[in-house]
């Protein structure tokens, strides 16, 4: 039987993606996202615009998309509540977000140059992608802080193991088996992978509760 239910959130499962962006000092922001797919050689991105990084990519549309396993999830969540901007928004400082400038540094990932556009990439990624954002619209109807980003991807750098032998433009996908965010918590080969701070800055129920009536 199925019942209506007004969801929280509508987060079913999609990959976790670092994003890299370029601050006003020049320095690069990391920012943990999982509202994204992909067709042909475009990326949707979805996201608030009161992040840095859309903020950052309204003024300097170059981005890098650094796609993530399961062995980079304890990074991914050192970072899941801190937020590039210094004024931090009062809904974000509810949730527990705080201001950090240095992202790299305290999820312990390594920076590394591309080579066609001027963000720094995350060594770690086993794919990451240069791109520019081609467009960046509202959704959500009037008053909405979401947006809909269009980023066009320029290049792709893949490792290697990730390949199909003898095949270098095309991704095993028994291989490749990324870090999914589902309902704010991390997935990997269908399984939880690791606690989550962003389901805890949600208020999120823990996962397998049981939520029966106590009849107090």
């Amino acid at each position: 039987m199925k019942r209506v239910a007004d969801l929280k959130v509508l987060y079913f499962g999609t990959p976790v993606v670092l994003v890299g962006t370029t601050n006003p000092d020049g320095s690069t922001n990391l920012a943990p996202m999982s509202s994204a797919w992909w067709l042909d050689r475009t990326a949707v991105l979805g996201m608030s615009v009161s992040s840095q990084t859309v903020r950052n990519l309204l003024e300097r549309p170059e981005c890098v998309l650094n796609l993530v396993d399961e062995s980079m999830v304890g990074a991914v969540d050192r970072i899941a509540l801190l937020t590039g901007r210094s004024d931090v928004p009062d809904r974000k400082k509810a949730k527990g977000y705080t201001y950090e400038p240095d992202k790299f540094a305290v999820a312990g990932l390594t920076p590394v140059d591309c080579d066609l556009i001027g963000v720094q990439a995350v060594a770690e990624s086993p794919i990451h992608m240069e791109g520019v954002a081609r467009s960046i619209r509202q959704i959500g109807g009037d008053g909405s802080n979401l947006r809909t980003l269009e980023i066009s991807v320029l290049r792709t750098h893949i490792d290697d193991v990730l390949l199909m032998p003898f095949q270098d433009n095309y991704i095993d996908p028994l291989r490749w088996d990324p870090l999914i965010m589902k309902f704010t918590e991390f997935f990997a080969g269908g399984r939880s992978v690791h606690p989550s701070s962003l389901a805890r800055g949600w208020q999120m129920p823990s996962m397998g509760r049981s939520l029966e009536p106590t009849g107090d």
